[in-house]
């Protein structure tokens, strides 16, 4: 279940590729939960196994490219209408289909006229900011502050708020019936996160993030198996795929933290490498490890420099 996937990640370099030929599969991870994965981002699926109140909710609709392409694999496990979407950040990667599968005349896949959108506060207010690019169909119908509880197809299905991540509104999702977290952006694993500093991201939020997703996560044996986590782009892990990454972003941080100390410049702190023993298993076209330091080295100034 190991897919292998190229990172494309939320600068918007993914929209460039033609979402007919980008490689699609879906994976049963366990239980009611699916994984759609594909080189322009994951999207959880939970399926409601019996006739009746149950239906389909998603964790983020993916990018707009992709929606009939995900309609149609919906179809092929459930008739029953999509209810629920979840929205982990306010990125088009994330939120691009929101707009088609929310609308009523999108009956046709099977989609209830009152598709209910879940986002933290945040993303409402990038995504209806003026400039923003999203329509008003794809904003968020119900926003929280913290955290958000529904009881789904038989399953409660708990949605935390990650400030100061990846962005200033993301999110993870925990099926606590299925044991499986999905994690939006806050988690990849084809490149470093892109931490937006602009729109409220942080590395010091970003490693909280991580670390909260290990406190829910639990390994079966060796550390190995146990709670899946589907990454918002990328192949689908577990526990100790989540500690790996920690670990190397919280090795990364505190170098740079000690050359802002010393009070070295961006150009100084970049020519030191900090991320050098990872850039060829993290640096991406998109997302370089010189980005990805930049945007340590603003977060930390912006915080004074300290780590926590």
């Amino acid at each position: 279940m190991k897919l292998a996937i190229l990172c494309i990640a939320a600068v918007g370099a993914a929209h460039a590729q033609s979402a007919d030929a980008a490689p699609f599969e879906v994976l049963h991870v366990r239980g009611n939960v699916y994984m759609f994965a594909s080189t322009l981002g994951n999207v959880t699926v939970q399926i409601g196994k019996d006739a009746g109140q149950d239906g389909v909710l998603l964790v983020d609709s993916g990018p707009a490219p992709l929606t009939s392409r995900i309609l149609a694999e919906i179809r092929k496990l459930s008739g029953q209408p999509v209810r629920y979407i979840l929205n982990t950040s306010p990125d088009a990667d994330h939120t691009g289909g929101n707009a088609t599968i929310a609308k009523p005349d999108a009956r046709p896949y099977f989609v209830a006229p009152d598709v209910s959108i879940f986002a933290q506060d945040n993303v409402m207010m990038r995504m209806s900011a003026p400039g923003s690019s999203a329509s008003s169909a794809a904003w968020p119908t119900l926003t929280f502050n913290d955290a958000k509880m529904v009881d789904f197809n038989g399953e409660p299905v708990q949605m935390f708020a990650e400030r100061n991540a990846h962005t200033d509104g993301d999110s993870i999702v925990l099926f606590r019936g299925s044991n499986v977290l999905s994690a939006g952006d806050v988690f990849l694993t084809t490149g470093y996160p892109v931490i937006d500093v602009k729109r409220g991201g942080s590395i010091q939020g970003e490693i909280k993030a991580l670390n909260h997703i290990l406190e829910l996560t639990v390994p079966h044996h060796m550390q190995e198996g146990g709670t899946m986590v589907i990454p918002g782009h990328g192949r689908l892990c577990d526990q100790a795929d989540v500690t790996e990454y920690r670990d190397m972003l919280t090795i990364i941080r505190d170098r740079v933290a000690e050359l802002v100390a010393k009070g070295k410049t961006l150009v100084e702190v970049q020519a030191a490498r900090p991320s050098r023993d990872y850039d060829r298993r993290y640096s991406t076209a998109s997302w370089t490890g010189d980005m990805f330091v930049e945007a340590i080295y603003q977060s930390l100034r912006n915080e004074g420099g300290k780590k926590k």
